[in-house]
């Protein structure tokens, strides 16, 4: 397997995603190889477009449900609708492409003696009952409602991943993404950073389910995928699972207040029922990742509001 001091071959499994994107981007930036798989259910090509000319990088329609041929020296497993609307749409799809997807994945870096990471989730956290919520935390998770396609698939591709790695050998990684935002999220995803940006820039009502007590911490895109990167390039003790995400804490009233100031809005806040197994609070320890990676989020959430509308903006005046 070629290492990292020069050009790698690297696979990425919903390239034309939200984070995927910004990760093809970083990786052709470095001088690499980039081979984008997507099968565009979320994904979409205005995210890669920039991208299609670029002389290192190539895009292939295609589901990891099925199993793929490829010479890689790095795999980036994204591949997964990651947001309530898009994942329940079709729960049974959902499942099959963590679980399958991971199987499928895992044999090409069997193969071909391919570093593979892994974006696994908070949610397999479930609701906590331990805050914040450390790598060693076991989690709280309904295994047969309406989220649990995707909490549980996760859950499921974790074990494959450690699983693959103490039985084949396999050099895994694998990191526990917390709610992140930024430009080239999906309009419609019912993500509450998308929802409240498109909601203000349209002048319609700011939908808050619950009393909006509920805590989120927001991480921008740029430190996510930072933290992606230097999580690869990490050579120590497999550290096992990682927390990547901002431990800063807000509720999701603060998280509206912001969005309606920023964006000069006249948008009113109305009350809905809080959803079926929506945590009532979220938060990152991220000792591990600051300890063995050096990484802590740089960006902080009024700056990376101000960009993130700045392109819901843009994406809205171009009719999108």
């Amino acid at each position: 397997m070629r290492r990292y001091n020069g050009c790698s071959q690297i696979l990425v499994t919903g390239g034309a995603g939200f984070l995927g994107s910004h990760l093809c981007e970083r990786l052709l930036q470095e001088g690499h190889q980039v081979l984008c798989v997507d099968n565009f259910f979320t994904g979409t090509r205005r995210n890669i477009e920039h991208l299609l000319d670029h002389p290192r990088f190539e895009l292939m329609r295609h589901d990891v449900t099925v199993p793929l041929i490829v010479e890689v020296d790095e795999i980036y497993n994204l591949a997964c609708p990651a947001s309530p609307v898009h994942y329940q749409h079709n729960p049974v799809q959902t499942i099959k492409t963590s679980v399958h997807g991971a199987i499928n994945m895992l044999g090409l870096a069997k193969r071909v003696g391919a570093r593979i990471f892994q974006a696994s989730t908070s949610e397999v956290y479930g609701d906590p009952d331990v805050h914040p919520q450390p790598e060693t935390y076991w989690g709280r998770v309904n295994p047969v409602g309406v989220r649990s396609c995707y909490d549980e698939g996760k859950r499921c591709a974790e074990t494959l991943f450690l699983d693959y790695h103490r039985q084949y050998g396999v050099d895994v990684r694998v990191a526990r993404i917390f709610n992140t935002y930024g430009p080239r999220m999906h309009p419609n995803d019912g993500r509450v950073v998308s929802n409240f940006i498109v909601q203000a820039l349209r002048g319609e009502p700011i939908t808050l389910y619950g009393e909006g007590l509920q805590t989120r911490s927001f991480c921008f895109v740029d430190d996510l995928v930072e933290g992606f990167v230097r999580f690869m390039r990490h050579d120590g003790p497999l550290p096992g699972p990682i927390n990547l995400g901002n431990p800063r804490e807000f509720t999701i009233v603060q998280l509206a207040e912001q969005v309606i100031n920023i964006t000069n809005s006249k948008s009113p806040i109305v009350h809905r029922p809080l959803p079926s197994d929506d945590p009532r609070q979220r938060r990152p320890d991220i000792g591990l990742a600051q300890e063995t990676l050096g990484w802590e989020p740089q960006v902080q959430l009024h700056e990376g509001l101000v960009r993130t509308i700045a392109y819901f903006d843009e994406l809205l005046r171009a009719g999108h």
